[in-house]
């Protein structure tokens, strides 16, 4: 039976993270425990221990990622009054563009695309509460008297999918010129009130 992964021991820690660093550079799709290991110093017997199989190790490494994605997003609301869309826009894009952090990124693109094409997986829900994670986060940093209606839900949401989409496009093109310039002419139309195509 695995180790409970709610008290982690340190051993179980440190495997973790060597194992996520591991997953950063190689990717998830094609993980095999032994190569990994080997890369981090230890056993596929102990792996199997600390985490029950592959897909639980799996798990484990996704909790991770998301993990460092929400300590972004905790940033976002650490501020008395909520500080609007389109600076919270501005200050995860900044952080999305950044080119350190293009392997977790990465890592995030593939978990996506796995849970949705894999629904039943060590990837179940993976995309879903990404989604619910960051508009939840979204709707932190609108003012009260837009968050709660329906046109701010909408708000939210088409952010959401610019951030997300201009993600991808970086991601797969690595242009950030073009995609920022992209990004940041939306932002001004949402601070101006307007929508694309208006």
């Amino acid at each position: 039976m695995p180790r409970s992964t709610a008290n982690p021991s340190a051993r179980q820690t440190e495997l973790l993270e060597a194992a996520y660093q591991y997953a950063l550079t190689h990717g998830l799709a094609d993980m095999s425990l032994r190569p990994l290991a080997e890369a981090i110093g230890s056993s596929t017997r102990v792996l199997m221990f600390l985490f029950g199989n592959k897909d639980g190790l799996l798990r484990a490494l996704l909790q991770r990622a998301r993990t460092e994605e929400l300590a972004l997003l905790d940033n976002l609301r650490r501020h008395e009054q909520p500080i609007g869309l389109a600076a919270a826009a501005e200050g995860v894009w900044a952080w999305l563009a950044a080119d350190d952090h293009r392997p977790l990124l990465r890592l995030w693109a593939e978990a996506y695309a796995r849970s949705l094409v894999e629904p039943d997986g060590p990837w179940a829900g993976f995309a879903r509460s990404t989604v619910d994670d960051w508009l939840n986060v979204l709707a932190d940093c609108q003012p009260r008297a837009e968050r709660d209606t329906e046109e701010g839900t909408v708000h939210r949401t088409l952010t959401l999918a610019v951030l997300r989409g201009a993600l991808l496009d970086l991601l797969a093109t690595g242009d950030e010129s073009r995609v920022t310039a992209a990004v940041n002419q939306q932002l001004a139309l949402l601070r101006s009130g307007k929508r694309a195509g208006d």
